[in-house]
């Protein structure tokens, strides 16, 4: 075991060998062949390629060097052509530090039996006169940025419960054809999470017809994933138990505090609402002030100057088992 596996558990270990091809022998040698790659792509400008941060996009895609470096290279990318997204883009900005009060997203305190994540979004939460639907995606991406930070959740992934109770017509208007690519690019096309499952439950017919419209648009890996349980919740339960979840799931925990990822993310600024420093974001309660924006994301080896951003082809990533068929 090298140092960069330092953080996983013997289970843990065994998984990322088995299910990722993850080898402590070549790890090093992984890692740099995907960096080397880099110079293939000066078009964009790579802010970030040491050791730890590329094993994440190798574990995303099972040790698959080219798919892992495109990988890379389209969040880099991402940001790059949506630097008004990650702007100021800490929790304490204003639009990003609301949505994570109203739970955008949550996080369960307990892991699912595979040790995933679980993120949970409660839909009619959105208060529209307070923060958009990029504040939104924007939180959830920053979340994402704290959570990958563990070396279990870069390993075992995570699961994503979306609950649509109550979420109103007006509300549902808002999320756009350019607003849904938007949230697609960032979260299926250039993050190296591995996502499990994403579940709808309490869904109105409009969200149904919402999600058959954007289907095609979607992975074949990602349609597989999402599920779509009504007001079935006996299905959900089949894949997520419900001694973990919150009553809201039909859990046989208490209801969900909206505030809990919030304030693990916010510290003690979770109460305080005044001007934020531009400077720095929070990634975990342990870093406060670390800043991933593009602008001031520290530059490491082999760096490459930006120049005229250009799209690359988005192969299908690695096949993972599916959980269930759609509903």
């Amino acid at each position: 075991m090298t140092h960069l596996q330092a953080g996983l558990s013997p289970e843990t270990l065994e998984k990322a060998r088995l299910e990722l091809n993850e080898n402590p022998d070549t790890l090093h040698q992984d890692i740099q062949e995907v960096r080397d790659m880099v110079i293939t792509r000066p078009d964009i400008g790579f802010l970030r390629t040491d050791d730890a941060f590329i094993l994440r996009f190798l574990r995303a895609r099972k040790f698959q060097h080219f798919e892992a470096f495109r990988l890379l290279a389209q969040y880099f990318e991402y940001r790059q052509q949506n630097l008004d997204m990650f702007k100021s883009f800490k929790a304490t900005d204003p639009g990003i530090k609301q949505a994570l009060k109203d739970g955008f997203p949550g996080g369960l305190a307990n892991l699912d039996h595979y040790g995933r994540k679980i993120l949970v979004l409660f839909a009619a939460n959105w208060d529209q006169s307070r923060y958009t639907l990029v504040d939104i995606l924007r939180a959830i991406l920053l979340s994402l940025e704290a959570m990958i930070e563990d070396p279990e959740l870069q390993v075992n992934g995570f699961v994503l419960i979306i609950d649509w109770s109550n979420f109103t017509f007006k509300q549902a208007s808002k999320l756009t054809p350019s607003m849904l690519r938007l949230a697609i690019e960032g979260l299926q096309d250039s993050f190296p999470a591995r996502f499990g499952g994403i579940h709808f439950v309490n869904q109105p017919w409009y969200i149904h017809a919402l999600y058959t419209v954007i289907r095609p648009f979607l992975k074949e890996k990602t349609r597989k994933r999402i599920f779509l349980h009504g007001n079935n919740l006996n299905s959900l339960h089949q894949l997520i138990h419900p001694e973990i979840l919150p009553s809201e799931f039909g859990g046989m925990l208490p209801p969900y505090d909206m505030g809990t990822w919030a304030r693990t993310l916010l510290d003690h600024e979770y109460d305080d609402d005044s001007e934020c420093n531009a400077d720095s974001y929070n990634t975990s309660a342990k870093d406060i002030d670390k800043d991933l924006s593009p602008k001031s994301m520290k530059r490491s080896q082999s760096v490459v100057d930006p120049g005229v951003l250009k799209r690359m082809d988005k192969n299908e990533e690695e096949n993972m088992q599916p959980l269930l068929s759609l509903d």
